[in-house]
């Protein structure tokens, strides 16, 4: 049976003082009921993964002995995931398996067609949850790189500030939109490699509007299928993603 996973934030990491929060630490006390001398395993969310040893138990604070420190290298590819924001718990959904699917980053987008019209405050809680539902999901499939996820913004500040990828994607409902195979092989033929930076941007139900479309398509984002059948927001994501992750993070 393989040790529990913790994780340990960038800015409270020290071998020297290995501890787990309050949250944390309730999980292993009142949950998990560990006890001192248990194994557990801890994360940063950076790549760096330690196994140790319960020292001593509080509700509020667990003393960790570092045993095993192991250093994992991020994937081949760093995919950033634009996702525009579906209606009901589905971001939720999208967020925990872009991130068992080995995403770098998730932006949340406000497109036009977006269902979900919501207050900055709100949209802040919901900003927390996604980023514990990060944390949850790469405890659970042992990945040691955290996903950012991004401030919601709107297609056109994302696009107006576009950070460099080599290859731009856009699903795409239009005819004439190409398959992944082949925009991958295109840029493998041109340059002897697998692109180290991919951006996967996906619409609302319904789509982007034309206008976000022409201008994703002005930044640089290429039309691909994702097949005959028309997928729901969340479908798409994980359609595209696990795609992605098959074509470009093998080793």
């Amino acid at each position: 049976m393989s040790a529990h996973r913790f994780y340990i934030s960038p800015a409270r990491w020290s071998l020297k003082a290995l501890t787990l929060d309050e949250r944390e630490s309730h999980h292993c006390v009142d949950v998990l009921r560990l006890a001192p001398g248990s194994r557990v395993v801890v994360f940063n969310g950076q790549g760096l993964e330690v196994t140790a040893e319960i020292l001593s138990v509080e509700k509020s604070q667990v003393r960790l002995k570092p045993l095993l420190t192991v250093k994992t290298q991020p994937l081949p590819c760093g995919i950033t995931l634009a996702q525009a924001v579906p209606k009901g718990k589905n971001m939720d959904l999208i967020i925990q398996k872009a991130t068992e699917l080995g995403a770098a980053k998730i932006v949340p987008l406000l497109s036009e067609r977006t269902v979900v019209q919501v207050d900055p405050a709100d949209f802040q809680r919901r900003l927390e949850k996604w980023r514990l539902i990060v944390v949850e999901a790469a405890k659970q499939c042992g990945q040691n790189w955290l996903p950012q996820v991004a401030d919601p913004v709107t297609p056109k500040q994302f696009l107006g500030e576009l950070d460099r990828f080599e290859v731009l994607l856009i699903a795409s409902l239009q005819e004439g939109a190409r398959s992944f195979k082949s925009v991958l092989k295109d840029f493998l033929d041109q340059h002897g490699r697998s692109p180290s930076s991919v951006l996967m941007l996906i619409g609302p139900e319904g789509d982007f509007t034309p206008a976000e479309s022409a201008l994703a398509k002005t930044a640089g984002c290429i039309p691909v299928t994702l097949g005959p059948i028309v997928l729901r927001a969340e479908t798409a994501a994980l359609f595209s993603l696990s795609v992605l992750s098959y074509e470009l993070q093998g080793r």
